[in-house]
């Protein structure tokens, strides 16, 4: 599927250039684009959940990794993925000796990716913010100086 450098660019702005997962800055000319829903199941997407795969909404800015490291996962399968990839880590001896030595360090994945902790942060901020303009009126019928 090409898309237009425009439907591109806007891509890559969705997350402020940032990888929608791991949240790594990424180059215009580096990133990739992602199908969070993936391709290889569109028919399945639109059938039961009316979701087209290839609708911009569905197209993620990644990095290399994160693409290949996804491929064809659904959301859930690759998040699953991230949760035990740390006790994959753990097995690998010459990681083992690195953490030994101080030099790396491994810790679960926390669960959510990227742009999910933008979206949260939005609404918290929405949140907050409409709790205070809330506070601001309250505080104007009761004729105080804000």
């Amino acid at each position: 599927m090409a898309l237009s450098k425009i439907v591109r660019e806007r891509i890559h702005q969705k997350f402020g250039g940032r990888c929608a997962y791991c949240g790594r800055a990424i180059e215009y000319k580096q990133m990739q684009v992602d199908h969070y829903y993936p391709q290889c199941k569109a028919r399945f997407y639109l059938r039961r959940f009316k979701i087209d795969v290839h609708a911009e909404e569905n197209l993620m800015p990644t990095c290399r990794r994160c693409n290949h490291y996804k491929r064809a996962s659904t959301p859930k399968q690759f998040k699953e993925l991230m949760r035990t990839l740390h006790e994959r880590l753990e097995a690998i001896y010459i990681l083992k000796v690195a953490v030994d030595f101080g030099m790396a360090t491994i810790k679960p994945f926390d669960g959510l990716f990227y742009f999910e902790k933008l979206q949260q942060e939005r609404v918290h901020a929405e949140h907050a913010g409409g709790a205070e303009g809330r506070f601001r009126t309250e505080r104007r019928r009761k004729g105080e100086e804000l």
